[in-house]
C-alpha cells in the first residue's frame, strides 16, 4: 500500500497506509532500520461495548495534512459506533518524539464510555528476536528496547499523563497474534512485561457528554537507552505535546514557504502541490546527508529488498531541486555525504544505506570472465554536474574548496580514463538498472559533468585542467552524434553495445531518458535532432487511455499491469517520464502561449497525487492506482524542478520576477 503520509524531521520518519495505519518506523536514520518491518501497528476504538479497528469497513476516512506543514489532519467517522475523530500527528522538528492528538466526539447525542487502544509491533533493528516490553512505573508508559534502541510509548488526556491501561505479550509465535486481540473487548491485561518476540498495546478512557469532544495525545520517544527516552517524556511534560505540536506546524510551514515563491502564472493545485513536495522529500532526507530514493517497505514483497537506500542519480537530481528551491543546507549535506562515499579513483558505486555504507547491489563484478566495475557511469557525472548547479547559485566558494577534488577533479578525470577509442564511455549499467552498455541518457550526463568541471577548473585557474575536460566533452558529444545518432530513423539510439569487430549494435528503442540530451546542456533543446527525438518519445509512449502520461520506455515490463496493446499502452505512466517531456516543453518555448503548453502536464501530475499531496513511482494505466513504491523521492522533485523551471522561463519571457534563481 502507498505510504500516504510520511512525517518526520530527519532522524525519526513515521508512515502510514492509506487506511491510516502506521505502517513504517525509522530511527536514527531516515530509511535504516524500519523498526516494524512493515507490520501494522493498530489503532481502535471501543465505543458503550462495540469496538472496531481503524481499518475497518465501517470508517470513512479523510487523509490529509495540515496547509503547508508536515502536520496531519485526518478525519475518521463511523457511524455504528456515533464517533467522529479528527487527528493529527507529527515528528517534532528538533526531538525523535513522534505524537499523535485525536479529538474523539459524539455523534448520537448521549454520553458515551469511549476508549481509544494503540497497538505497538515492533521488530528493533528489523529482527524481533530478543526485544522486551515492559511498564513503566516512573513514566506510566510502555518501554521497548533492546540493546541500544528504546522506544518509550505514552499518551496522555484531560486531566493526566500516562497510558490508562496496558498489555504485553508475544506475537507470531505458535497460536498468539498480538495484545490487539485483547483490546477488542475494550479490556486490557496489564500484563507488565514480555520478552522475544512482543508487542503491546495501550489505551485511554474517556468519558464524553452528550455531542461533546475531549482529546487524547499519544507519543512515543526515541532514544539510546532508557535515561534518554525517560528526558524525552520529560520534556513533552514540561512543554506540553500542544506546544511541541504547534512549534513543529509553524516550523515546518517557515520552512517550505521561505523563498516566497510567486506562483501567480499557475493554478493553485499546482502551487499546493509544490509546497506539499518540498516537504515529503524533507521527510525522505537523512539528518547526515543521505537522499533516500523511497521509504515504502511493501516493496519487499515485490523485490525482497527496499527502496531506502542513496542511490547518487536520485540523489544528485533531488540535491538539484532543492537548489532551485533554495534549500542550500540540505544540498550541502549531500555533497558532503557523497564526498564520504565516492570512491579513491573517483567513481560511485551503486547504492548506499543512510550510515554511508555500501548497500546490497546486483551488479557483478565480473562479466564472461573478465573483470568490471559495477556501477552506473551516470550516478558519478550527475554528481559532478549538480554541484555545478548548486555553487552557480549560492557561490559558496568555501564550501566548494574541500570539494574541489573529491568530487570535481577526481571524478572529472575518471571519466576522461574510462571512455573507450571513440570516445565514448566504456559501458556500464543504465539508470534502469536492466542492461549494460553505452547509454545515451548516461553520454548526456557526461558530457553534462565534463562541462561543469571544466567550469569549476576556469574559475580556480587551473587553465590545462579546464582545457582537458572542455576538449573530452566535445570529443564525446561529437562520438555521441556520429554513433548514436540515425539520420535514416532520424533519432537516437538508447543505448550502443560495442562489438568485436568493431562498431556498436544499436538499441532504438524508445526511452524517456533522452531528456538527458537537453537537461544536463549535452545538446540545445531547439537543436532539429532533439526535438525529433523528443516529439517521437511523445508519439511512442504516450499511454492512450483516461489516465494518460508518459511510459517509461516501449514494453516496460517493471509492474507490468496486463500485455502490451500495440499504440495504445507501451507501459505504465510514470512521473517523471512525463515530467522530462514537460520541461522539454518548457525549455524551449519561446511564447506564454508554448509555454502554456507545459501546465497541463502539471496539472496531470497533480490529478495523480493521492488527496494528502503523495505521488507514487507509476500508475495504473487504466485505474491510475499507485504502484511501486509511494511516495518516491524522485517523482516529488521532478515535479518541483519542472515548476521551478516554467516560472524561470517565464520570468525570462515576461520579465516578471517570480523570486527563483536564473543561475541554476
Amino acid at each position: 500500500m502507498p505510504r500516504n503520509l510520511p512525517v518526520g524531521n530527519g532522524e525519526m520518519l513515521v508512515a502510514f497506509d492509506d487506511l491510516y495505519r502506521v505502517r513504517d518506523l525509522y530511527w536514527p536514520h531516515v530509511g535504516m532500520p524500519n523498526h516494524t518491518c512493515g507490520h501494522l501497528q493498530r489503532f481502535g476504538v471501543w465505543a458503550d461495548g462495540q469496538f472496531a479497528w481503524i481499518e475497518a469497513p465501517s470508517w470513512t476516512r479523510t487523509l490529509n495534512y495540515v496547509q503547508d506543514s508536515l502536520v496531519t489532519e485526518v478525519r475518521l467517522r463511523n457511524e455504528r459506533l456515533g464517533i467522529e475523530l479528527v487527528c493529527r500527528d507529527a515528528v517534532d522538528y528538533w526531538s525523535p518524539v513522534y505524537f499523535r492528538s485525536v479529538i474523539v466526539t459524539d455523534l448520537q447525542d448521549r454520553p458515551r464510555d469511549v476508549r481509544l487502544f494503540f497497538h505497538q509491533d515492533l521488530s528493533i533493528g528489523e529482527s524481533a528476536i530478543g526485544d522486551t516490553v515492559n511498564y513503566d512505573p516512573q513514566t506510566g508508559g510502555l518501554v521497548h528496547y533492546k540493546d541500544d534502541t528504546y522506544f518509550l510509548f505514552n499518551g496522555c488526556g484531560a486531566r493526566s499523563y500516562g497510558v490508562d491501561t496496558w498489555s504485553t505479550g508475544q506475537k507470531r509465535i505458535r497460536d498468539a497474534e498480538g495484545t490487539w486481540r485483547d483490546a477488542e473487548d475494550g479490556l486490557l491485561s496489564r500484563n507488565t512485561i514480555a520478552q522475544g518476540s512482543v508487542d503491546s498495546t495501550v489505551g485511554f478512557s474517556l468519558m464524553l457528554h452528550p455531542g461533546g469532544s475531549s482529546t487524547v495525545t499519544y507519543w512515543i520517544c526515541a532514544g539510546k537507552d532508557y535515561e534518554e527516552v525517560k528526558a524525552l517524556d520529560d520534556k513533552v511534560r514540561t512543554k506540553t505535546p500542544q506546544r511541541m505540536m504547534l512549534r513543529t506546524e509553524a516550523y515546518w510551514r517557515l520552512w517550505a514557504t521561505k523563498e516566497g515563491f510567486d506562483f501567480s502564472p499557475l493554478s493553485k493545485s499546482v502551487r499546493d502541490l509544490f509546497i506539499r513536495s518540498e516537504l515529503i522529500v524533507r521527510t525522505q532526507i537523512d539528518h547526515d546527508g543521505a537522499i533516500i530514493a523511497a521509504n515504502d517497505y511493501d516493496i519487499t514483497r515485490f523485490a525482497g529488498d527496499t527502496y531506502s537506500y542513496m542511490w547518487p542519480r536520485d540523489g544528485a537530481l533531488v540535491s538539484y531541486a532543492l537548489v532551485l528551491a533554495g534549500q542550500s543546507e540540505l544540498s550541502q549535506e549531500f555533497f558532503r555525504f557523497a564526498q564520504r562515499v565516492i570512491e579513491k579513483s573517483g567513481y560511485f558505486l551503486h547504492k548506499y544505506n543512510p550510515t554511508g555504507t555500501l548497500a546490497s547491489s546486483w551488479h557483478p563484478w565480473t562479466l564472461d570472465g573478465k573483470r568490471i566495475l559495477p556501477i552506473q557511469q551516470d550516478e558519478t557525472a550527475l554528481v559532478v554536474w549538480a554541484l555545478r548547479r548548486h555553487f552557480c547559485t549560492f557561490r559558496d566558494v568555501e564550501f566548494i574548496r574541500d570539494l574541489y577534488n573529491p568530487l570535481i577533479v577526481d571524478p572529472a578525470s575518471w571519466m576522461l580514463r574510462y571512455r573507450d577509442q571513440n570516445g565514448l564511455p566504456i559501458p556500464s549499467w543504465d539508470l534502469w538498472e536492466e542492461r549494460r552498455g553505452i547509454h545515451l541518457f548516461t553520454v548526456a550526463a557526461t558530457i553534462g559533468a565534463l562541462k561543469a568541471a571544466a567550469a569549476f577548473a576556469h574559475e580556480v585557474g587551473a587553465v590545462d585542467r579546464a582545457t582537458e575536460f572542455e576538449q573530452g566533452a566535445e570529443r564525446m558529444k561529437v562520438a555521441m552524434l556520429r554513433h548514436m545518432w540515425s539520420p535514416e530513423r532520424n533519432m537516437f539510439a538508447r543505448m550502443a553495445t560495442p562489438l568485436a569487430e568493431g562498431g556498436y549494435e544499436l538499441d532504438f528503442t524508445a526511452d524517456a531518458s533522452a531528456c538527458g540530451l537537453f537537461a544536463f546542456d549535452a545538446m540545445d533543446a531547439n537543436d532539429s535532432r532533439v526535438v525529433a527525438h523528443m516529439q517521437m518519445l511523445r508519439e511512442r509512449l504516450w499511454v492512450h487511455t483516461d489516465i494518460g502520461g508518459m511510459a517509461r520506455y516501449e514494453r516496460d515490463p517493471y509492474h507490468q499491469v496486463e500485455r502490451f496493446e500495440t499504440g495504445r499502452v507501451p507501459g505504465n505512466p510514470w512521473i517523471i517520464s512525463t515530467l522530462w517531456y514537460a520541461q522539454w516543453l518548457i525549455e524551449r518555448a519561446h511564447t506564454e502561449e508554448e509555454l502554456a503548453e507545459a501546465q497541463h502536464l502539471l496539472q496531470w501530475t497533480c490529478d495523480r497525487a493521492a488527496l494528502s499531496g503523495v505521488l507514487a513511482e507509476q500508475f495504473d494505466p487504466y485505474s491510475g492506482t499507485h504502484l511501486s513504491v509511494s511516495p518516491l523521492t524522485w517523482s516529488h522533485a521532478a515535479f518541483m524542478t519542472t515548476v521551478l523551471k516554467y516560472l524561470q522561463r517565464h520570468t525570462q519571457l515576461t520579465g516578471i520576477d517570480h523570486g527563483v534563481s536564473a543561475r541554476a
